[in-house]
């Protein structure tokens, strides 16, 4: 955009900025840069200003980021299906920004890494994008969703194996940071590579650390070398659908697209996975409706899609003509911001922000139109599975802090819990074949405070048929799936229990028989 995009907001005489200080920190005007426009990135409580932007602007506004670049927020929910469903008015090709193409945006930028064009389809329309998407969409249409569920619980009781018999836990750096990357690595082909360091560089690449450009090379080398193998020992994997795709990518193109797919889909995982995580321990009532049946997982996670989405801002569209959006008049070249977060509350379609939505899918968390995340249902099973069967494993775990005390770090594209700790009965290690249980222990008092999937401690493990009742069929699978795990270890003997035998299993119904089926058992 133009600054006489904006020439209507200024509030004070031009050429007047130096004669007048600027205002103190905690000031209302603090932040605010020329013509009275909002730094985004300056901002310390970005949902206040959404909202403050809302009001002033309406669902459109104009804002400012890091060397004062001009850009348009997109406040509103009918204005964010508009932009991302009209290719023909805005596209993702950032070569035809304004500030860009008049060499205003230098190249260390700090949003040079998502706003840099790339050969690849989150950047290109037409006829390459086209090509690109249309082997992604189909490397993710021949998932496997049911042995994707077993290999998500397989790997739930891999990473919770590492600290359970301790009795507490970082729910995010523990837990949230390394089941995305494990689930990832095995969608892609490559589970040996999946490690601390893998999960590490995915930290570096995202945050940016000063460790971001080894570490992108470290992940670059690993799938690389994945691109190779699979030209030479084709399999069914992701990877091995889009080097045999009939597009004929390029082992470069592949590559290329297997880095966004993994850093995407972990970066918005683990995101998601926490915050569901968070929101089950804090909120009593939120628990309730899981623990009573009235909220499914699968509706608890969409719940969570809608308040707190993966990513708060994607970067972003460029107008392609002289247009109109929300009111504001848009100009070729102006650059817009696509946000999820903001646009999730708009009161227009959420008169009440603390409503439930009962699994409404019309929030815009994973985007729309042509570029609408091709793997959000992977994304979806990796946090339903490993909600679900952490919760049977550990159904007393509990917030080991004040609410009060979690925090968060902001940037405009992503809000991210810094840690979620917690305490737990220690329980031993669970084989990772073995459907998710808590430890049978008949010295235990009585019951758990709630539970989820659980049953009261001195009685017997429940039947699979009833750990399917137990949660709504809501959750993962369990039992012998492919591409199983590496063992973790020596696993300590379980408690005896009585031989199935001894306790007969009550009769099943049709939905009862369709839930052991679906879940592997």
């Amino acid at each position: 955009m133009t600054p006489e995009s904006h020439s209507q907001t200024p509030d004070r005489p031009a050429g007047d900025d130096d004669a007048r200080p600027g205002p103190p920190p905690g000031c209302p005007a603090h932040g605010l840069g020329p013509g009275g426009l909002a730094r985004l990135h300056e901002s310390d409580d970005l949902k206040g200003l959404y909202e403050q932007l809302r009001e002033k602007h309406g669902p459109v506004a104009p804002v400012l980021v890091h060397d004062d670049l001009p850009l348009w927020i997109v406040l509103g929910h009918a204005e964010s299906q508009q932009l991302v469903r009209s290719p023909a008015q805005f596209t993702k090709d950032s070569r035809i920004w304004s500030p860009l193409r008049d060499g205003l945006v230098k190249p260390d930028h700090p949003l040079m890494p998502h706003i840099a064009w790339q050969p690849m389809c989150a950047h290109t329309e037409g006829e390459n994008h086209h090509r690109w998407r249309g082997a992604i969409d189909t490397a993710v249409a021949a998932t496997d969703f049911r042995s994707l569920r077993r290999y998500v619980n397989r790997s739930v009781q891999r990473v919770v194996n590492r600290f359970c018999e301790v009795g507490e836990a970082d729910l995010v750096s523990q837990y949230a940071e390394h089941l995305p990357m494990a689930v990832m690595c095995h969608v892609l082909g490559m589970p040996d590579e999946y490690d601390d360091r893998m999960v590490q560089a995915a930290r570096d690449m995202i945050r940016g650390t000063e460790t971001a450009i080894a570490s992108n090379a470290y992940v670059m080398e690993a799938l690389n070398r994945l691109t190779a193998r699979r030209r030479e020992e084709p399999q069914d994997d992701f990877t091995g659908h889009l080097v045999s795709h009939p597009a004929g990518l390029s082992d470069e193109e592949v590559s290329q697209h297997l880095r966004v797919v993994l850093i995407a889909a972990y970066e918005a995982t683990a995101n998601l996975l926490a915050n569901v995580l968070r929101q089950v321990l804090i909120d009593p009532r939120f628990r309730s409706q899981l623990n009573g049946g009235q909220m499914t997982v699968p509706q608890a996670v969409e719940q969570l899609l809608w308040d707190e989405p993966p990513f708060s801002t994607i970067f972003a569209y460029y107008a392609k003509q002289d247009t109109e959006l929300g009111g504001q008049r848009i100009r070729k070249g102006d650059g817009l911001l696509f946000a999820p977060a903001p646009a999730n509350v708009d009161p227009r379609v959420r008169p009440d922000p603390t409503a439930d939505m009962q699994g409404n899918r019309s929030h815009l968390a994973f985007g729309g139109g042509t570029h609408e995340c091709p793997g959000q249902d992977i994304g979806r099973v990796i946090a339903e599975v490993g909600v679900d069967a952490l919760l049977m494993r550990l159904p007393d775990v509990e917030l080991s802090c004040d609410e009060e005390e979690l925090t968060f770090t902001e940037s405009i594209a992503s809000r991210h819990l810094v840690s979620l700790p917690v305490h737990f009965t220690p329980r031993p290690q669970q084989e990772i074949t073995q459907v998710p249980s808590p430890e049978v222990d008949t010295k235990a008092p009585a019951a758990y405070d709630w539970q989820i999937g659980g049953v009261p401690r001195q009685a017997a493990a429940p039947t699979p048929a009833a750990v399917g009742a137990a949660v709504g069929g809501t959750g993962g699978d369990a039992g012998a799936g492919v591409g199983g795990l590496p063992d973790a270890g020596p696993v300590p003997a379980a408690v005896p229990v009585p031989p199935p035998a001894a306790q007969p299993e009550p009769p099943k119904g049709a939905w009862q028989r369709f839930l052991r089926w679906w879940r592997g058992y």
